[in-house]
């Protein structure tokens, strides 16, 4: 497995079908935006990144705002170290370290879990940088996560044992499934 990992933490959407900014949304004694960084420092990563404006924290504002995720990796690209990264959205809070674990244990270059575009492992070098900032200076759906799995031949987990780790959450009815099983 590997050792050395560091994380992107995805927080700088609009929330639009929510209503109100997720990261913010109240998860145990804080929030999600902390608690997706708690669980990421918990399972080993030596960095997180948070995409957004957050200010405090180590985080990267949005450039190119509603550019979705694939727009902030590829704005992030240059900033990464190579090496192994971890891509998770700030809206999985039942994200799990088997699964973590499971992700980096790939040896591929990008791996995700199949039917989910994240989390996601990217070993990111100056090729899959380069790729990163091809796609992200697509538009439509050719700027997407799928993207650039595809053009990464990304490696697909088997969901089946990971599903309660996978929930997310984009609406208010999303939500409230979501803390119910807490």
């Amino acid at each position: 497995m590997t050792r050395d990992w560091r994380a992107v933490l995805l927080a700088g959407g609009r929330s639009s079908r929510m209503g109100t900014d997720k990261a913010m949304l109240p998860w145990g004694d804080g929030t999600l935006l902390t608690r997706m960084h708690d669980v990421l420092r918990a399972a080993g990563a030596d960095r997180v990144i948070v995409s957004g404006h957050w200010p405090g924290i180590d985080a990267v504002p949005d450039v190119f705002p509603g550019a979705g995720p694939m727009g902030a990796l590829a704005q992030l690209g240059p900033r990464l170290e190579d090496g192994t990264w971890l891509i998770v959205p700030v809206d999985m809070p039942l994200l799990s370290c088997g699964l973590i674990d499971a992700l980096l244990a790939t040896r591929s270059v990008c791996a995700c879990v199949e039917d989910h575009m994240l989390p996601m492992v990217l070993r990111i070098d100056d090729r899959v940088r380069t790729v990163m900032a091809d796609i992200g200076g697509r538009s439509g759906r050719e700027c997407s996560l799928r993207a650039l799995q595809q053009s990464l031949h990304a490696e697909h987990l088997s969901a089946a044992p990971w599903q309660r780790a996978l929930r997310n959450c984009n609406t208010p009815e999303d939500w409230a499934a979501l803390q119910a099983l807490a």
